[in-house]
């Protein structure tokens, strides 16, 4: 479903820039060329038709990107950012708080890893060898 949406989108996209680049502008740009006369579609009628079909791209456009937004909402699950595993630690009021037990870095360390050396109470001078 997602998939036809983006595909159409798309759609709607590459034929809304290729109808705005038809456009005339003010200095003339990419549009249709000048030459007044009484061809197929007067300089009128060529620019009722681009206003009129950017306006119908650009509604799609709209109607497809708010499509997408609410359906990546309503496809996504609900999560929390709270470990459930283990609860949070009740203090009494009064008392100072307490370090949980077993905490995120206790779980990373491996059981068969030497202890780190403790750092120097007091900065030392170089010793040389």
């Amino acid at each position: 479903m997602q998939t036809v949406i983006i595909v159409i989108h798309l759609m709607l996209v590459l034929g809304l820039i290729g109808v705005v680049l038809l456009q005339r502008s003010e200095g003339g740009g990419l549009g249709i060329g000048g030459g007044g006369g009484g061809g197929f579609m007067s300089s009128r009628g060529t620019t009722n038709l681009l206003t009129r079909t950017t306006a119908i791209l650009a509604t799609g456009f709209f109607i497809t990107s708010l499509f997408l937004s609410w359906l990546a909402n309503y496809e996504r699950k609900p999560s929390s950012i709270i470990n459930s595993t283990s609860p949070a630690p009740i203090s009494q009021p009064g008392s100072a708080p307490q370090a949980p037990v077993g905490g995120l870095l206790d779980s990373l360390k491996k059981p068969d890893a030497p202890a780190a050396p403790s750092a120097p109470a007091a900065p030392q001078a170089p010793q040389s060898k």
